[in-house]
């Protein structure tokens, strides 16, 4: 009885502590962040690799992962090029978008046909 609790734990606590949770939004499902802000994928990021740094972080602020953090299923941790750690989910490094001002906006979606909602 004790060993079956003990397991039900184990399971609640990693759903809960998974980086993102999916959203319903204009776009469909969508990943979002802990505040409900929608995440993107970047067409010019590499499997597991952030190409996008500067100023383009800034304008799409990277989904950082805590030290420590740990691969876990589809969700991963890759190194970005300034040596911190960022979520990437199927491979695909994960980013807000600085001009969604609320959850459930999808203004990243698209631009420069480089940047798309990123989808569970």
């Amino acid at each position: 009885m004790l060993v079956g609790a003990l397991l039900g734990a184990t399971v609640v606590a990693a759903q809960t502590t998974a980086p993102a949770k999916v959203a319903e939004t204009s776009k469909g499902k969508a990943l979002v962040d802990a505040k409900g802000m929608t995440l993107y994928v970047f067409d010019k990021d590499a499997m597991g690799k952030s190409n996008c740094n500067g100023t383009c972080a800034t304008n799409w602020p990277p989904l950082m992962a805590a030290a420590g953090a740990k691969d876990s299923g589809d969700w991963t941790v890759v190194k970005r090029d300034d040596g911190s750690m960022q979520w990437a989910y199927k491979g695909k490094p994960l980013y807000a978008w600085a001009k969604d001002a609320k959850p459930g906006d999808v203004t990243g979606d698209g631009v420069n046909n480089i940047w798309h909602v990123a989808a569970p």
